[in-house]
């Protein structure tokens, strides 16, 4: 008979070989040996924790899968895992499926038919499967980079480790991971009697147990999930969404009983009404319906616009709505110096989320609404859509309830709050703090930003730490973050001994730190805060940037270029574009002598220059010979080639935007320090390459195989610019029947012309 102490030896030689098998099988997916052999090892474990239990504590038999892995990697998406448009109303469902029809050039009656889906309220997630093997798991991040959850997506028992029958090589499965509402309720229970926190709901409880660390929790939360979706596929098996996700169910996913096809927006509105009567007792949360069309080579056709598909949307059900009281109003300062109204509230519970915060937009939206402290205010929320204040009850005012004062200095440093004035001359809604690089305020909110999700994703350096290391003097920019552990080794003042802190949660600060050293160019400029930049904008530039040593030569070559006043003054007359004012000071570039300015007297053909344009220099100017003058100043102020460059790639607003961030010696100075501790990977172009890669086209005229909204996302989706106008820097002008000022001006200038047939020859291989 065994005794305790051999009995020890054994289970200390048997939890190591099983341990390393478990290494091999979950973080290598390379195992030495069959399941068989490995369940024989687990069963003589198990045999020897029943004879003798003291032994359970810490056992194999007590973890799923690998141990920790300690943080998460990134999985770049080959497809961009990307989001769904919005509907709210049946109004909106028509202008959806008009949409779709316009764009194929489809008449009302003609047949279209349409799949209809709950959306599932849980967390994205990608499984890709080569040869029929999981191979890795990610979630959707950003939609072009997630997080590696491989590990803990394999403990999903609903997650088949290998699809059955005949799959694609290559098959990436999307779809949703979420909690039942039971196992929800189950998991909070046990929650309590351990003595822990319950957790808000089963969106975030799905979530945070994907998240985990240790692939033990993840395996311990009972987790489900629904296939509806792909992304990178070595071949479709099946010719529409329907279909599709049929060939998923029978490949071993689970997937969604309830999803129909629908022939008519009748169908699709009976179906949503049928799913929210259904809402409650369907045992998970779900937050509207999703309508794709059903046909693949019609949603190839339609393909995408900005960051989600025009074949599909979601049309999501009202929003929920809660009466609270209003606590007060507190004033936060942005990262860019808006001063923000946010709403504290005695907190609520508005579709399953308490909310003690909502958001008060401006100053002129606290007045519009009469929102005064102490009201009590209707409050909604819609998804994952901030909480907003809707109102307040008028019969539960307060008596003596006083109007609430915007203040008109910043909170955070004591400088002025102003409203700027746009481009038209009129006040922005928001107010924004002068005081710049001297506001705390922004600079702690720049540094949150910084670490953010979306931008350099530091994991364990969050709001509250980076509140606290800047309060220390420990981070005033982003390139202190990447010098945090070598001054914490030299310094007499540990982190480890901040309050919240130990060695554990340092030395996982730190390898997180050292984990995201290296970071794509779009994330990068996102990341750096800049105003008017956001993920869309940060594309687009590092695709014209291509890598991150060219960003200040570049910008500082455009601002050496940059528009001067006076051509700027002349640019912002009523009816005076930047096509007719370039067309004047032309002119003026081979005319020496003063020329009369009046509405019948100019030097411009009337081509050139129209009534209206004529009349708007009339009034601006009080002769000729100030107008010459004027225009001779102008002409020596236009914009140079680099900084039309700049222009070009987003537009004049964040070419400035831009130029005036690089312009602040303090953010130059921060941008060479954050690039001698990091590396920025060059941008990596995933456009299509094709005929018309890097051309501007411009289309004109009737076209009669294919819709103009079709052609033009067909030469945005193979990499060309669209423009609305022929100039110089036209390649292709695509003409169609009637075709009118546009080819003439193409004839002028000597752009190549094509028919439509031309062009859909040009791009039918692509």
């Amino acid at each position: 008979m065994t005794n305790l102490a051999q009995a020890q030896a054994e289970h200390a030689a048997l939890s190591a070989e099983i341990a390393e098998h478990d290494r091999r099988y979950h973080g290598e997916d390379a195992p030495v040996i069959s399941d068989a052999d490995y369940d024989a090892l687990r069963r003589r474990l198990e045999a020897l924790e029943a004879e003798f239990p003291q032994l359970r504590a810490g056992s194999p038999s007590q973890k799923v899968g690998a141990a920790p892995s300690g943080k998460f990697g990134k999985i770049q998406h080959v497809v961009p895992m990307l989001s769904l448009s919005n509907v709210f109303s049946e109004a909106d469902v028509a202008d959806f499926a008009a949409r779709i029809r316009r764009f194929l050039g489809l008449d009302e009656t003609g047949p279209l038919t349409f799949t209809a889906e709950p959306k599932i309220d849980g967390l994205s997630c990608a499984l890709r499967y080569e040869r029929g093997t999981l191979v890795s798991a990610a979630t959707r991040g950003d939609g072009f980079e997630g997080e590696d959850v491989t590990a803990n997506v394999k403990t999903i028992g609903e997650i088949p480790h290998q699809l059955t029958g005949e799959v694609p090589e290559i098959c990436e499965v999307r779809g949703e991971i979420y909690m039942s509402h039971a196992d929800f309720a189950a998991l909070n229970a046990r929650q309590i009697e351990l003595g822990e926190k319950a957790f808000a709901n089963p969106r975030n409880s799905a979530a945070g147990s994907l998240r985990q660390i240790d692939p033990a929790v993840t395996a311990a939360r009972p987790l489900k999930f629904f296939a509806y979706a792909w992304g990178e596929m070595s071949a479709l098996p099946r010719a529409s969404q329907y279909d599709m996700v049929q060939f998923f169910k029978s490949a071993g996913l689970p997937t969604n009983p309830l999803m129909r096809r629908c022939t008519s927006q009748a169908e699709m509105l009976s179906f949503f009404g049928e799913i929210e009567h259904r809402r409650a007792s369907l045992g998970y949360d779900i937050d509207g319906v999703v309508y794709k069309i059903d046909d693949l080579a019609l949603q190839q056709r339609l393909g995408f616009v900005a960051r989600s598909p025009r074949w599909a949307t979601a049309h999501k059900f009202a929003a929920e709505r809660a009466t609270t009281r209003l606590l007060d109003i507190e004033i936060q300062v942005g990262r860019t110096g808006v001063l923000t109204p946010v709403a504290k509230l005695a907190p609520v519970t508005v579709g399953g989320v308490v909310v003690s915060n909502a958001t008060l937009h401006n100053e002129d939206e606290i007045a519009r609404k009469d929102i005064r402290i102490g009201d009590s205010v209707i409050i909604q929320r819609a998804g994952d859509v901030i909480p907003q204040i809707l109102g307040h009850v008028p019969e539960d005012r307060p008596a003596g309830a006083e109007k609430f004062k915007f203040p008109h200095v910043c909170p955070a440093c004591g400088s002025a709050a102003v409203r700027e004035l746009d481009e038209s001359g009129k006040a922005d809604a928001a107010y924004r703090c002068t005081g710049g690089l001297i506001c705390p305020a922004q600079s702690v909110e720049r540094l949150k930003h910084f670490a953010s999700r979306l931008a350099f994703d530091i994991e364990g350096l969050g709001d509250k730490q980076l509140e606290l290391f800047h309060a220390k003097g420990l981070i005033h920019g982003p390139a202190d973050i990447f010098t945090l552990q070598a001054r914490d080794s030299a310094s007499l003042t540990k982190i480890k001994n901040f309050e919240g802190f130990g060695e554990l949660s340092v030395a996982n600060l730190f390898a997180a730190i050292k984990a995201r050293r290296s970071i794509s160019l779009n994330r990068f400029l996102y990341a750096l805060g800049i105003r008017h930049i956001g993920e869309t904008t940060s594309t687009s530039l590092a695709k014209y940037f291509t890598r991150a040593e060219n960003i200040q030569p570049m910008i500082s070559a455009a601002a050496a270029e940059r528009p001067g006043a006076d051509y700027l003054a002349m640019l912002s007359l009523n009816s005076l574009g930047e096509t007719t004012l370039n067309n004047i000071l032309g002119f003026f570039a081979n005319h020496d002598a003063p020329a009369p300015l009046l509405a019948s007297q100019t030097p411009m053909s009337p081509r050139q220059l129209g009534k209206a344009a004529r009349a708007s220099l009339d009034a601006a100017f009080g002769s000729g010979a100030e107008f010459y003058a004027a225009a001779k100043r102008a002409l020596t102020q236009r914009p140079g080639p680099n900084y039309l460059a700049l222009e070009h790639v987003e537009g004049p607003v964040v070419a400035e935007s831009l130029v005036d961030f690089f312009a602040e010696p303090h953010n130059s100075d921060e941008f060479h320090r954050l690039l001698a501790q990091i590396t920025v990977q060059p941008f990596e172009d995933r456009t299509v390459a094709s005929p018309i890669t890097g051309l501007t086209v411009v289309f004109t005229g009737s076209l009669e195989k294919i819709t103009r909204s079709e052609a033009k996302a067909t030469a945005e989706r193979l990499g060309a610019k669209v423009a609305g106008s022929v100039s110089k820097k036209t390649d292709l002008v695509v003409v169609g029947e009637n075709a009118g000022s546009k080819r003439d001006e193409a004839l002028r200038l000597g752009v190549k012309i094509l028919s439509e047939q031309e062009w859909l020859d040009l791009v039918s291989g692509a």
